[in-house]
This record gives structure tokens, sequence and C-alpha cells, in this order.
């Protein structure tokens, strides 16, 4: 059964309060719940439901809306690649492509070691930067094949 831990039950607790509805904490505590469970499935969904007390269709739409959210599991480094008109003008194509290649997977696809994920993104709001690559909460802006290739590497040894 999908729960909480204490320490973060007292978390989404606290929250409770200090938003003042209960849809204004639904955000927070989805990121909390995929911090707590890794991503957010349907069962996760339900339990948000329950535990901030809004129905589980509201958690559905909010949580399948977002990209930031995860729907299935995610390898240990979760890259992602704003392809939205600024990036894309700057060549995100080409850093997607190039991730294809050194990961071996397609976009939505885990490697098979789980350490990479490889995702496309609408916008990472960081649109006079491109092209954008955000690796879990890190942002690598600028992108360039070579720069993305020795991030990957470097990622490759921790």
């Amino acid at each position: 059964m999908i729960q909480f831990s204490p320490s973060t039950m007292n978390k989404v607790e606290e929250l409770k309060r200090v938003y003042p509805t209960k849809d204004a904490c639904l955000l927070p505590v989805l990121h909390i719940a995929q911090k707590e469970f890794g991503y957010i499935s349907p069962e996760v969904m339900e339990y948000v439901a329950g535990v901030i007390g809004v129905s589980p269709a509201r958690v559905y739409g909010v949580a399948t809306f977002y990209t930031m959210y995860n729907k299935k599991p995610v390898g240990k480094y979760h890259v992602q690649v704003c392809t939205n008109i600024s990036c894309h003008l700057e060549g995100s194509a080409k850093i997607m492509d190039t991730l294809k290649s050194i990961l071996g997977i397609e976009e939505g696809e885990t490697t098979k070691d789980n350490l990479f994920t490889l995702s496309e993104v609408e916008c990472l709001g960081a649109c006079g930067f491109g092209p954008v690559v955000q690796i879990n909460d890190d942002y690598y802006e600028q992108c360039t094949e070579s720069k993305i290739k020795e991030i990957v590497a470097d990622l490759r040894k921790k």
C-alpha cells in the first residue's frame, strides 16, 4: 500500500496549513510525492487525492498536464531537452539526436542500466540561453554537441 513516510506526511500537513485551499497545495504535494515514490502512478494520484481532500480526477488532470511529473519510472538521470521554438532555433534537435546516439535510446526511453531517461519537453523557462537541457534539478544552458557528450560522460563516472 502506498503511504507517505511520517516525516513526509508532516511536510504535507504543514503545506495544507500554509496554503489557502486544497487545490493550492496540490502542486507542491505532487512534487513531494514524486520525490518519495519516484514517479506519479495512478495509485499515487489516488493516494494524494485522499490525503489532501480533492477528487482523484483533479489530481489526474494536474499530474498529466505538467511534464514535470513523471508518470512512469525514470532513470537515475532524467535528461529533458527543451524543443520549444527558442531552443529549437538554437539547435535542440541536434542535441536530442546526439543524446539518442550516445545513450542508445529514443525519446521516452530509459537505458538498460536505468541510468538515463531521455525526454523532450516544451519549455524549461530559459529561452534566452538555448538550447537548454535539464538533468534532474540541474540546468545546462547553451548546450552544444560536445558539451552534452562531456556532461553525459561525467555522469556515467558518478
